[in-house]
């Protein structure tokens, strides 16, 4: 017997938009029952022979009251049926089951019955029919409801085979199954393995997801190629949007892995040229390969450092490009280290052309050799460096460091005087950049000394600030003082008339004052209003305290160390590039929380440059000789101080006066790089004497616009046609202008579209082109057209460019162009 509790919903449902609901139980099935039925205002009436007394009841006796009309009996045919009218315009409600639950969704396609039939234990679930029910659309028929349940049982809110593709590839990556069981238990699975192979064309007598997985690369290691053209065109785009969607990338990376695995495919591309893997990422081995091949490249010299930069500009968009960033860099840096040292002559022909070609061009190569170790020690596979590593210590130090220490060792030995006519002296910086500002109405300063921060270090630093919106920054330089260490450098940046060692070396005596540490540097500054603090207060210090120490003073002198700190000490010395990478870092951090503590003007400068050279040093790179005298006062690896210094032709020896010091102590410094071999000291990274790099000193002007000054780069679409007549267009793309600091690289997504509906697949493009030569700003995107694209023949579709709104996921569009889609039946076989 049946209950009529699971009716009775239905029935209450039928009388909220109607006041007769006639039942057909042809069985009798509820018969018994229906006297216990309880709707509230409702009537419930047989049809026992009686159906000219029930119409007229409902129709003339009782016109607006609610009648149930129930039939427990088989009903009579065509004009048998007296009620026949009645029920084509109300309706007929039946208690089957099937019936009910097609009812209660709401369809009325073909088949649907024959769904709910095969697959009943899904919809005895409530909360999942509830689920389904979200999905739906009345017109949907058979194979679209068994796709929506589907994607009720992988708990997805789309149905289409990409998106159920997609959360079973997720769920495989995880080592799980649940999902898809839950497909089987169901008796879905079938109709899933169906749809895969109409859709993507796989076909397996025992399909599975670890098999699709495995045919799914099989077919992109081919390139997706079929016997019959364009079959597996579907599962090539939607293969593209699986590994380029954050939601699935992460999945499909693993999957890969295990795929190359399985396919050996490693072994594979042994052979491969160079060429034919640029443009691959299908697997993590061709990273490796390429990086592999391109690092026997640069050793070797069979590319140059153009080609190479444009490999490593196209791997950028490798999806497995993150894990290698750092191995790319340095490959980057060696690469045109090496080409800058093959052609480079150091000759110089004065103290100043020796200076200016320094500051101008030399500088360059210092900063790749930083940027190449700091690169090759942050990476974690650092195996495809050695023999690179090699080879830039060997040319670094033989061929650059050796050769311009000897040239410039002998513009060094003619002078008489430390000057220059190219650079003013450090000497001369508060006269020079700091008086100027402060000598106007209401203008302050701020100095920024970081220790030690190189000439090559302060042009990156130029570059970041200049990549900051609405920064500028204008990089100079000064000729050190010499020696060229912290004491004397600190206090030839401070306001003074006369500089003295005093007669033990350190401190240093400004105008007779002591000019070592925070407080006696406050009481040089005094008379200029001037503040000394150190950086690390200015970091912690709130907002609204730095303005107000901003606002007290006329100059803030703010010291900030970072490199020296780690360079000076033997235990720390080879970390002095990771010190520099953080020193950057600091200083950027610095001057935009003074910018927002209204300063205005910002100088950044150093007390001295350094040498380094990662590699320990060989004997050969030490004095033989010590330094004599009648008093040796201070003995430095680059310098000596002292009364009554021997004359030595490792040395070249200076006068006080000769250096603008006024004290009576001689100064020494060791020729070319050499270095005094000193007990417990460091030997990599020095500096006190007069290498280039040791005294270059950098003076960074930075200042803040009150407007906007950074954009992304300008790119065009240039249709070559205004018709699609293949399945496939390739549109050219320019990038307009060269990118830099404050014209910055532009990442598009282009696609083919019919309204909202994309019939192609959906590409990334990096526009990041620094070149001036426009040749090497056009790229090409390479649509290829879907099967539904078909559905749209002889109609006007439209490419698009579009790009992320920033700090969303959604997406506008920037460039678009019209096409014309029209394609014959021959166009099939041009895929």
């Amino acid at each position: 017997m049946s209950s009529l509790s699971a009716v009775l919903p239905h029935l209450e449902q039928r009388f909220e938009s109607q006041r007769l609901v006639f039942w057909h139980d042809a069985e009798g099935e509820y018969a018994s029952e229906l006297d216990a039925l309880d709707i509230a205002e409702v009537t419930t009436l047989r049809v026992e022979n009686n159906e000219y007394a029930v119409k007229n009841r409902v129709l003339h006796d009782q016109p607006t009251s609610k009648f149930l009309i129930y039939r427990g009996a088989p009903v009579p045919s065509g004009t048998g049926n007296w009620l026949l009218d009645l029920e084509l315009a109300y309706g007929v409600f039946t208690a089957d089951r099937t019936a009910l639950v097609r009812q209660g969704l709401g369809l009325t396609g073909t088949g649907i019955d024959d769904v709910v039939r095969k697959h009943e234990k899904f919809f005895r679930a409530t909360k999942r029919v509830q689920t389904l029910k979200a999905l739906l659309t009345a017109d949907d028929d058979a194979d679209r409801l068994r796709a929506k349940m589907c994607a009720v049982l992988l708990g997805q809110r789309e149905h289409s085979m990409l998106e159920l593709t997609r959360s079973l590839l997720i769920e495989n990556a995880r080592g799980d199954g649940d999902k898809y069981a839950a497909l089987g238990e169901q008796g879905l699975d079938g109709f899933h393995w169906a749809g895969v192979a109409k859709i993507y064309g796989y076909e397996a007598n025992e399909p599975s997801v670890d098999d699709f997985v495995l045919w799914m690369f099989r077919q992109a290691v081919g390139g997706f190629a079929s016997d019959t053209p364009g079959a597996l065109r579907n599962i090539q785009l939607d293969f593209a949007s699986l590994r380029n969607d954050r939601r699935s990338a992460s999945a499909l990376a693993t999957l890969a892995q295990r795929a190359a695995g399985s396919l050996d495919y490693a072994s594979s591309i042994e052979d491969a040229e160079l060429a034919d893997l640029v443009g691959n990422d299908l697997f993590e081995d061709v990273e490796r390969k390429v990086i592999s091949a391109l690092a026997h490249a640069v050793v070797s010299r069979t590319m140059s450092a153009r080609e190479v930069s444009v490999v490593i500009r196209t791997r950028q968009s490798s999806i497995w490009v993150d894990r290698y960033r750092d191995l790319y860099a340095a490959l980057g840096a060696a690469s045109d280290l090496l080409s800058e040292l093959a052609t480079a002559r150091f000759e110089i022909a004065s103290f100043d052309e020796g200076l200016d070609r320094y500051r101008t061009h030399w500088f360059r190569i210092d900063q790749l050799y930083r940027q190449f170790h700091l690169a090759a020690r942050t990476t974690e596979y650092a195996g495809p460096l050695e023999a690179l590593r090699v080879e830039v210590e060997k040319h670094y130090a033989n061929r650059y460091l050796y050769e311009l220490g000897n040239s410039w060792q002998q513009q060094v030995d003619a002078v008489h005087d430390w000057r220059s006519v190219t650079l003013r002296p450090q000497t001369k910086f508060f006269t020079d950049h700091v008086e100027p500002i402060i000598r106007k109405v209401n203008r302050k300063a701020v100095v920024i000394i970081s220790d030690a921060l190189r000439y090559e270090v302060a042009d990156e630093l130029r570059s970041r600030i200049r990549q900051e919106d609405r920064f500028d920054a204008e990089l100079d330089a000064m000729l050190g003082v010499l020696p060229s260490y912290t004491q004397l450098g600190m206090a030839a940046l401070l306001p003074h008339k006369t500089l003295a060692h005093s007669h033990d070396g350190d401190p240093v005596l400004v105008d007779g004052q002591r000019s070592d540490g925070t407080a006696n540097r406050n009481k040089v500054l005094a008379p200029v209003d001037g503040h000394a603090i150190q950086a690390e207060e200015v970091l912690a210090m709130p907002r609204s305290e730095l303005r107000e120490l901003y606002g007290a003073h006329q100059v803030l002198y703010v010291y900030h160390d970072r490199i020296d700190a780690v360079g000076d000490k033997a235990r720390t010395e080879r970390q002095v590039f990771e010190a520099a990478n953080d020193a950057l870092r600091d200083l950027v951090d610095l001057i935009k929380r003074l910018t927002n503590a209204n300063a205005t003007n910002i100088l950044v400068t150093a007390d001295h440059g350094f040498l380094y050279q990662d590699t320990a040093l060989t004997d050969a790179s030490y004095l033989s000789t010590k330094p004599q005298g009648d008093d040796l006062v201070v003995t430095n690896r680059r310098y000596v101080l002292g009364r009554g210094l021997k004359d030595d032709p490792a040395f070249r020896k200076f006068e006080p006066e000769q250096l603008g010091l006024s004290s009576d102590l001689e100064v020494q410094v060791p020729k070319s790089i050499h270095r005094l071999k000193l007990p417990g000291a460091g030997s990599r990274f020095v500096h006190g004497g007069a290498a280039l790099q040791e005294i270059v000193v950098p003076v960074l002007s930075v200042s803040k616009k009150r407007k906007s000054d950074t954009r992304p780069v300008n790119v065009e679409v240039l249709p070559e046609t205004d018709k699609i007549t293949t399945g496939q267009l390739v549109v050219k793309l320019f990038q307009s202008e060269p990118v830099s600091e404050k014209v910055q690289p532009r990442t598009l997504r282009a696609g083919i579209y019919v309204g909202e509906t994309l019939i192609s697949n959906q590409t990334e493009l990096i526009f990041d082109q620094p070149s001036d030569d426009k040749r090497d700003r056009y790229q090409g995107a390479r649509m290829l057209l879907s099967q539904d694209a078909n559905e749209f023949n002889n109609r006007t579709v439209e490419f698009r460019l579009e790009e992320q709104i920033p700090n969303t996921t959604q997406w506008r569009v920037y460039q678009r162009a019209q096409y014309l889609l029209k394609r014959s039946f021959t166009s099939d076989f041009d895929f």
